[in-house]
């Protein structure tokens, strides 16, 4: 996600400073005022499974071989906008040719009406269809039709494929810049005290600044395999650290706000927390690994499986948990009506228990 004057939206880290790829989008180590008890934001997923390829046919299609970089820019750039509000700008993928334009909710966070430049120079004014808070995703129509739709890859790419990314940083319209994706299954460390949707994403060492958020990330084939969400600047000591939506998450969340305007997140019902030495103190705790569970909603799935807080989260199925944004990486996994067993510490004992998962409430999203 990101923009070039656009507002802040200050989506902290812990252990990092990250920024929001839209302008004005910013993580600095506040809690972002829009967002509700930021140090117990409770866990919401999308689930990443096999979503529709692809929404559209704008792009050459991932049959074919791959195509050199200026050949890709050529075929993907008019599928790639600009979005502008009130407060600044970021960037989007057209989703259909009859005006949908997919982006970061972030992006047009607090406007209904936007604006809508494309790479042939015409803007048309735009309306919010749809978002979702919970993916930082939403939907944009375009007061424009006959638009060239992007592909969408319906799988993940592989580490070390050749990435390039395409759209507005700093407001410097159609930008492409390239690199690798240099990893899969990434999760912003200490997000999950402001953010539910920095985890299970693309990392890219392809540049993304402010104003790329709600871009493209497309592979040799001219395929859509990311949706521009974040990266860590310099100041941090980072160097060319940025993140995507992968496309498969992306499609269904997009086709779910397509067919009622919400998207369904897996719902344990329970607000995550790290193991600070102040809660290992606090709890008496010999053993640090997992997750504390800081609150139970009650009526919730967790609650009815017995889960109390206190209880310190050490696995889901197979897959083991160091932080909170572990625990919301393999909720984004499943779906609603899923049952999950789920392995906890109470003291010095360890027990398991089955969770029914449900669709997150409207008021928790």
């Amino acid at each position: 996600m990101t923009s070039t004057t656009r507002r802040p939206l200050r989506a902290p880290t812990v252990a990092l400073a990250l920024l929001l790829a839209a302008t004005g989008c910013t993580a600095t180590g506040g809690s972002d005022p829009t967002a509700s008890a930021p140090a117990q934001a409770q866990e919401g997923s999308t689930s990443a499974t096999a979503p529709p390829a692809s929404s559209g046919g704008g792009t050459r299609s991932a049959q074919g071989a791959d195509m050199s970089i200026p050949e890709i820019v050529e075929a993907v750039e008019p599928s790639v906008v600009t979005i502008f509000t009130e407060e600044g700008l970021g960037s989007g993928v057209i989703y259909t040719e009859d005006g949908l334009i997919l982006t970061n909710e972030h992006v047009i966070r607090g406007n209904e009406d936007v604006e809508v430049a494309f790479a042939d120079g015409q803007r048309v004014s735009g309306t919010v269809e749809a978002s979702d808070a919970v993916s930082d995703l939403a939907l944009v129509r375009a007061d424009r039709t006959d638009l060239p739709a992007a592909t969408f890859q319906s799988g993940l790419p592989r580490i070390g494929e050749l990435a390039v990314v395409l759209g507005s940083p700093l407001g410097f319209e159609n930008t492409a810049t390239s690199g690798i994706i240099s990893g899969l299954h990434r999760e912003i460390p200490g997000s999950a005290s402001s953010s539910q949707s920095l985890v299970d994403l693309i990392q890219t060492d392809a540049a993304i600044s402010p104003g790329n958020s709600g871009g493209a990330v497309v592979n040799g084939r001219g395929e859509i395999i990311g949706i521009s969400e974040a990266y860590i600047p310099p100041a941090q000591g980072a160097v060319a650290l940025g993140f995507a939506i992968p496309a498969p998450t992306a499609v269904e969340v997009a086709e779910e706000l397509r067919e009622d305007g919400t998207a369904e997140h897996a719902f344990m019902g329970l607000a995550p927390g790290a193991i600070t030495p102040q809660i290992a103190e606090q709890l008496n705790l010999q053993d640090t690994a997992g997750v504390a569970v800081l609150s139970v909603s009650e009526g919730g799935p967790a609650d009815e499986a017995g889960i109390r807080p206190g209880d310190i989260i050490t696995r889901i199925e197979d897959e083991e948990l160091a932080a909170p944004e572990d625990l919301l990486a393999a909720l984004r996994q499943r779906d609603p009506g899923q049952t999950v067993s789920v392995e906890l510490r109470r003291g010095s004992g360890t027990r398991t228990v089955d969770v029914g998962l449900e669709d997150r409430p409207a008021a928790d999203r």
